[in-house]
């Protein structure tokens, strides 16, 4: 399932996120690649454990907490610090699948399965040529080039890659949700219902005794998917 989220972060928070990223330090992107994704992997980042990164992470964060659509597509039950990037011209990210396992940084090698990868836009589709992120699933290729501050989530199970950027930069933040329900098929379906019951509820109201039974099955399904 992927799943295109509008207007994450505001316009106000998009320059936030450019002037702090401007003045930070960049480095290698291989740093946080695995043995594989490694060799495909030439863009730069800034350290994780930088406090940029820090502090930029928990404005993200705090944005998550107000767009209901992210919880209802990912049920996050860890998310991963964000981390940021950069693709200059020339610079790409061949064909890979992201690690099964993270660890989170700052907790003494706690690590988390990652189910969800996100990508949140900072740059917009006008600042340059390239840099689509192409993920692929049993549908085929799916190209995504967003406008800043939009968020797409896909399941971290695609393979994927990021086409050359050819003129300007494109800068984005990244990171990674363990889920409370593992399967891509079972989230899918929640996510759907739990639209569907959105839907249901702005036309009959919310005492309507076909809202409170839906809203018991969606409960009774993550009651029985999910694991904590």
């Amino acid at each position: 399932m992927l799943i295109q989220i509008p207007d994450v972060l505001t316009a106000d928070e998009v320059r936030h996120c450019r002037r702090v990223l401007e003045g930070s330090q960049w480095v290698d992107g291989r740093a946080t690649a695995g043995d594989l994704a490694a060799k495909a992997k030439h863009n730069l980042q800034i350290p994780v454990d930088s406090a940029e990164a820090r502090a930029l992470g928990e404005v993200i964060l705090d944005a998550l907490g107000r767009h209901p659509t992210y919880h209802s597509a990912a049920l996050p039950f860890r998310v991963l610090p964000p981390m940021f990037n950069r693709y200059d011209v020339g610079m790409t990210f061949g064909m890979h699948v992201d690690n099964a396992i993270r660890t989170v940084p700052g907790t003494g090698g706690m690590r988390m399965r990652a189910d969800v990868s996100s990508t949140l836009f900072l740059s917009d589709p006008d600042e340059y040529d390239g840099g689509e992120l192409l993920v692929e699933d049993v549908y085929g290729t799916h190209s995504v080039k967003l406008p800043a501050g939009h968020l797409v989530v896909y399941p971290s199970s695609s393979l994927h890659r990021v086409a050359p950027v050819t003129r300007g930069s494109r800068w984005a933040s990244f990171f990674w949700a363990q889920s409370l329900v593992k399967d891509d098929v079972q989230r899918t379906m929640l996510y759907e219902l739990d639209r569907s019951i959105i839907d249901i509820r702005q036309q009959l109201g919310d005492d309507n005794d076909a809202v409170h039974r839906l809203v018991n099955h969606y409960h009774n399904l993550l009651r029985r998917w999910a694991e904590l």
